[in-house]
């Protein structure tokens, strides 16, 4: 039976499967294809962990980790309230199609309500099909303000 559960970084158990889901995450060509350098898969649950706004939700298969989603709270100036982007979902490959990330979705979602937070957000491939699929499926749609000026488009710069 899968289980759902926030993720404690001050868990060595939670902050090994955090660095095997992410690690797993990153080798996939959704996540870039490179796994983890070995300094981020030493860091990663600590930082997290002296991140206020930082929430992750772990799935396990008894022990096995199974999913992992990774989020941030932040701020949306129109609304004046907090709101939560999803950073990371990450379902391995043999539970796929089994409902765990909208299980880890929903416990966001439950979180997120109690913290005020007026949306959710989140970025996704425009090839990813399941996983846009899925979102639709939660209620996620591209976000646009008005259809004439199109719909926002996620971009970065690394520095």
């Amino acid at each position: 039976m899968i289980s759902i559960k926030r993720l404690d970084y001050e868990d060595p158990v939670h902050a090994e499967a955090l660095i095997i889901l992410m690690d797993a995450y990153a080798q996939d060509p959704m996540g870039g294809g490179q796994g983890l350098h070995s300094e981020v898969k030493e860091s990663l649950a600590q930082a997290l962990s002296q991140r206020p706004n930082a929430l992750s939700i772990l799935a396990l298969d008894g022990t096995t980790p199974v999913g992992l989603l990774n989020a941030f709270e932040g701020f949306s100036t129109f609304s004046a309230k907090p709101l939560m982007n999803i950073h990371d979902v990450i379902v391995a490959e043999a539970y796929r199609r089994q409902g765990i990330s909208q299980k880890m979705i929903a416990l966001l979602e439950d979180v997120s309500r109690e913290r005020g937070c007026c949306k959710i957000t989140l970025e996704v491939l425009s090839e990813n099909i399941p996983a846009k699929a899925s979102y639709k499926q939660l209620g996620f749609a591209p976000y646009q303000l008005d259809p004439r000026l199109g719909v926002a488009e996620f971009w970065q710069k690394t520095i």
